[in-house]
């Protein structure tokens, strides 16, 4: 009796041990694991109903670092990175703002300096209305290699239209100065009734406001 009983139960602990066995092999079996909808190269297992992650392979897969000490493990995940908003497509950049302002700068300064030797009567003489004209093209050159956005190149159309007015009309009223025309001396409301100074100006004024604005419009003083 005593042998049949012994190898009874030798079997039944063999049949538990093979079940346990079987049911940890089970448990164990290795998962894929997913983040944010993406497939993450870090072993993942269940042990009695709790899931275990391969640290140093989801540290490798975030792009972090795991430290080992012998009192703790410390996992570094570094910030994602957030994505800057596009800037709005009527907005102006800073840079083309300051180069921008510094050309408007001079337009009004050759503006006033050929209305001042049309309104006195004075002989035009030299070479610094040209100078201007230089200087001028010179700086809606650098604005133009200031230009970022969308903005900025319909701001630097307007500009440049803005340069083209004034040349015209600066060209034509000291030639006519220089022709000795007594209507462009002598009058008092030469410059008042002027339309083309009229449009420069107002032009001018409108580019003032929208450049400092930050914000792009369009103005038909500028066409």
């Amino acid at each position: 009796m005593k042998q049949p009983l012994k190898c009874f139960v030798y079997l039944l602990s063999l049949g538990v041990i093979l079940s346990v066995s079987e049911t940890v092999a089970q448990d164990t079996s290795p998962k894929t694991l997913i983040i944010n909808g993406a497939t993450v190269n870090a072993a993942v297992i269940q042990v009695e109903g709790r899931s275990y992650v391969d640290i140093e392979g989801l540290a490798h897969a975030l792009r972090g670092s795991v430290t080992f000490d012998p009192s703790r493990i410390e996992l570094t995940i570094p910030a994602p990175v957030v994505a800057q908003a596009p800037q709005d497509s009527a907005e102006t950049s800073n840079q083309f703002q300051q180069m921008a302002v510094v050309t408007l700068a001079e337009m009004r300064e050759w503006r006033r300096a050929v209305a001042y030797i049309v309104s006195t009567g004075m002989p035009v003489a030299g070479t610094w209305s040209q100078d201007y004209n230089d200087r001028i093209e010179t700086d809606i050159m650098k604005t133009a290699l200031a230009v970022s956005t969308e903005a900025d190149h319909q701001a630097l159309h307007l500009l440049k239209q803005e340069f083209a007015l004034l040349s015209e009309w600066a060209d034509r009223v000291l030639g006519e100065r220089e022709a000795l025309q007594g209507s462009r001396s002598v009058d008092p409301n030469a410059l008042r009734e002027d339309q083309g100074l009229a449009k420069i100006s107002a032009c001018g004024k409108f580019l003032s406001w929208m450049i400092v604005s930050g914000t792009f419009s369009d103005d038909p003083s500028c066409h």
